[in-house]
């Protein structure tokens, strides 16, 4: 009987710590579930088509740095991404350097441009991912559509979407080049 109830008392103990592990693990705001992938240049691109009249131009950003915290539900992941300004690229060597001129993105003065994620929300085809844009001194909230998934030994985002310049006061050939830019991203982290 006493070993019985012995028993009985360590298996109590093992519930009680399983059950307070569990309470921990599923809190709000636990971070214990969630995996911190390290974003660089090499696993998230960054690419962007500018259009006009006469045709278009592609381009993109080869140094960028952050975060994306992905717990098991991505709703309450975090994306944090620094962008190097003076890292454009496009297809035309000339462009390029217009670029980080004071027409475009004036690297010089603002050498960096940072996205905060302030939401992720699922829907029906996939995310809408949240958040704020710091660009060319200027900060404003954009949301976009992305494909977002957990792979095991990593996470991937995927996204297509237009960003109207003039709202960061890139209006360089207003009425000649399309206000709206598309956006391309890429991400495969582990």
């Amino acid at each position: 009987m006493i070993s019985l109830l012995n028993a009985i008392k360590s298996s109590a103990a093992t519930i009680a710590a399983t059950l307070v592990m569990t309470a921990l693990v599923m809190s709000p705001g636990s971070e214990i579930l969630a995996a911190d992938y390290k974003l660089t240049g090499e696993n998230t691109t960054i690419g962007f088509v500018g259009t006009k009249k006469e045709g278009s131009h592609a381009g993109g950003f080869k140094q960028v740095s952050g975060t994306f915290s992905a717990p098991d539900d991505l709703t309450k992941g975090k994306i944090t991404v620094t962008i190097v300004m003076d890292s454009v690229w496009s297809d035309d060597e000339k462009l390029t350097g217009h670029l980080k001129a004071p027409d475009f993105f004036e690297v010089k003065r603002y050498p960096e441009a940072k996205f905060v994620s302030t939401a992720i929300a699922k829907t029906a085809e996939g995310y809408t991912v949240t958040g704020d844009l710091t660009l060319h001194g200027k900060t404003n909230s954009i949301t976009f559509p992305a494909q977002i998934k957990s792979t095991g030994s990593g996470v991937e985002l995927t996204s297509k979407f237009n960003l109207p310049r003039s709202q960061w006061g890139i209006t360089y050939g207003a009425g000649k080049i399309d206000e709206n830019v598309q956006m391309s991203l890429a991400v495969k982290a582990k």
